[in-house]
């Protein structure tokens, strides 16, 4: 039982979020930002313990993880969250489904920018499966809607999730970097800290503090769920998983997230796909399946 542990908490956290889509959408009218701040900032205060008992641990980090640690804070906490709450504040406009189905791109952002950075090769077999990648993600969001039909929100929101999967995808690749050093609950602990306090200091400056104060009952009950569930205590249990099994597997196993999606948007929105976004679901998860082997090994 003690080894589908990590298996379990990776597919019960991809659950969990593809729930958080559905309570994103019900804030379509917060600022994508102030959401971001304040979800980190309750689950921050949830994981100070934490911090309080890993001290001495924290001033031994190198300097390599400490830079591992804040790109995941501000490129995986707020920009890759704030990229994929702004694809949802566009609910009239777009299928849940199709914006969790983007996120499935992660790995093909986080190896192409392995070889950029690390000066890693690209073989022949990744160029193929990344090019039906995109062909399905491209049937997943337009179908085959000629080009005169295609709606610039829906554009737009598109982009937005496009590049949140590509700030959670290169987080994924410096996560495992820094999970390899630090525990599971330290790296929650740090990324969710640091997030809240660039955040709140990004607010400050833009002088949006008066927006928090004007938020309704229903949305601060709405992100505090957010928070204690689908934000932070998701995160926790998604880390211990991925420390404890292999990146590649972690990815197959998040397939639930886009598959439990399109399930609440078919019954809570009576929304489902078309019969050339299925094919493009299809060819968009078998090749991100079929790339995270390949580069596994």
């Amino acid at each position: 039982m003690k080894k589908n542990l990590p298996k379990l908490a990776i597919i019960f956290a991809a659950i969990l979020w593809s729930f958080d889509g559905l309570l994103r959408q019900a804030l379509y009218s917060v600022p994508s930002l102030i959401i971001v701040t304040i979800e980190h900032i309750i689950g921050a205060v949830l994981f100070i313990p934490f911090i309080l008992k890993a001290r001495k641990e924290i001033k031994t980090i190198n300097q390599q993880t400490w830079m591992s640690v804040f790109w995941i804070s501000i490129c995986g906490g707020i920009l890759g969250t704030f990229f994929y709450t702004s694809a949802l504040s566009y609910v009239n406009y777009i299928n849940l489904s199709v914006v969790v189905l983007l996120q499935k791109l992660q790995p093909l952002f986080a190896i192409s920018l392995a070889s950029i950075i690390l000066k890693e090769k690209l073989s022949k077999k990744f160029l193929f499966l990344a090019s039906i990648a995109i062909i399905g993600s491209f049937l997943v969001t337009f179908g085959l809607q000629p080009l005169s039909q295609w709606e610039d929100k829906m554009i737009i929101a598109s982009l937005f999730a496009l590049l949140a999967a590509f700030s959670w995808g290169s987080s994924t690749v410096l996560g495992k970097h820094a999970l390899k050093k630090l525990s599971f609950q330290i790296v929650t602990s740090l990324r969710l800290i640091i997030t809240s306090i660039t955040c709140l200091f990004i607010i400050i400056g833009t002088q949006d503090l008066h927006i928090i104060v004007d938020l309704t009952k229903f949305q601060w009950l709405s992100i505090f769920i957010i928070s204690i569930s689908t934000g932070s205590i998701a995160l926790f249990i998604y880390y211990y998983g991925l420390k404890n099994i292999p990146a590649s597997h972690a990815t197959l196993y998040e397939l639930f997230w886009p598959l439990s999606a399109m399930f609440i948007d078919w019954f809570y929105r009576s929304r489902t796909l078309e019969a050339a976004q299925f094919i493009g679901a299809i060819l968009l998860l078998s090749s991100i399946i079929l790339l995270s082997k390949d580069n596994n090994e």
